[in-house]
């Protein structure tokens, strides 16, 4: 299995001789992993966590009917709404909800509710108020109008893939639902880890409560400035380290497969 990130919470997962395609997203101006549509514009079976435009903006290209190669979109309600009204064919768009399984050849797929990460008051002010907000203007703007195109709605999911032996969640933000009963000890969870002040301790929470054996890190990187930001993650590598050194944490670059 193979696993490549191309920035934020852009994961293309390779088993069972099958590629699977998690929230692309081309990011802004500025941004820190600088990437292109041709980066996964042939994939053909999108997933979508949710709605917001880092997850979802790109997807109306693989619905497009001159992008080389159909395509097929899995996602909630709430995105399926948003690709409707920007006036796509959604004839190639699966609505998926929580409880929801299917296969992709010889991947298997299941759907869990979960929740998007609410970042705090202070935090939000501390992005709004930094100096970065002057320098990234054109990407503040189009970030304000974008953001009201692309609702969350409260439709957040978390991804399980199982191919090969193995379990792989799959979450689009760093939330879970509090009613939502996950199996435990999957191999991998991708877990993003951006969105609120300390991420560490949101972290800590989902891997308390889901006990993966391994973590690998997305979303961390500044994908659209001026409201992304590069994340440190050595408070959280520390905490790994004295909390739960069985569970191996990976970091990775963008762009390069990493294999498990």
């Amino acid at each position: 299995m193979k696993i490549t990130w191309h920035g934020a919470a852009s994961i293309l997962i390779e088993a069972a001789g099958e590629r699977i395609l998690f929230d692309p997203f081309v990011q802004l101006r500025g941004a820190e992993n600088p990437n292109s549509l041709d980066d996964f514009i042939e994939e053909r079976y999108i997933c979508i966590t949710h709605g917001h435009l880092d997850h979802l903006m790109e997807a109306a290209e693989f619905l497009d009917r001159e992008t080389p190669g159909e395509a097929t979109v899995y996602c909630g309600s709430v995105p399926a709404d948003t690709l409707m009204e920007q006036g796509m064919d959604c004839s190639n768009v699966v609505l998926v909800e929580p409880g929801m399984q299917w296969k992709i050849g010889n991947v298997g797929i299941k759907v869990y509710k979960a929740r998007h990460s609410v970042p705090e008051f202070f935090f939000k002010i501390k992005t709004l108020l930094h100096p970065r907000m002057i320098k990234y203007a054109l990407n503040a703007l189009f970030l304000a109008s974008a953001n009201r195109q692309f609702p969350e709605g409260n439709e957040t999911f978390m991804y399980e893939i199982c191919a090969e032996g193995k379990r792989v969640q799959i979450l689009g933000s760093m939330g879970l639902d509090e009613q939502e009963e996950y199996e435990t000890g999957a191999e991998l969870l991708i877990l993003p880890f951006q969105g609120v002040g300390r991420p560490e301790k949101e972290a800590e929470k989902i891997i308390e409560r889901l006990k993966p054996k391994y973590v690998l890190l997305d979303h961390f990187d500044d994908a659209f400035p001026p409201v992304s930001r590069t994340v440190d993650t050595r408070k959280f590598k520390k905490l790994m380290d004295e909390k739960y050194p069985h569970i191996q944490v990976v970091k990775p670059t963008a762009g390069h497969a990493v294999t498990f």
